[in-house]
């Protein structure tokens, strides 16, 4: 799964990568810099804690990408 999300702060899309064949599990950050994480519950966790929808120019993007990673890897809170 790949997700590109034009953000409010940056030309460049921000970008999540969920690749379970290749245990790859990364963000690119408004700042182009990014994240690594060990598991795609890691990933979610991360999205959820800094990032909002207000954060991107189409909030419904990011509200339903946010939704659809969590139907496939539910975070237990």
């Amino acid at each position: 799964m790949e997700y590109q999300l034009k953000c409010k702060e940056s030309a460049y899309p921000c970008e999540v990568t969920i690749d379970e064949d290749n245990n790859r599990f990364t963000i690119r950050k408004a700042d182009s810099s990014g994240e690594f994480f060990n598991s795609p519950e890691e990933l979610v966790n991360w999205i959820l804690q800094n990032w909002d929808s207000s954060d991107f120019n189409d909030e419904g993007e990011f509200q339903e990408m946010v939704k659809e990673i969590q139907l496939i890897f539910p975070i237990n809170s």
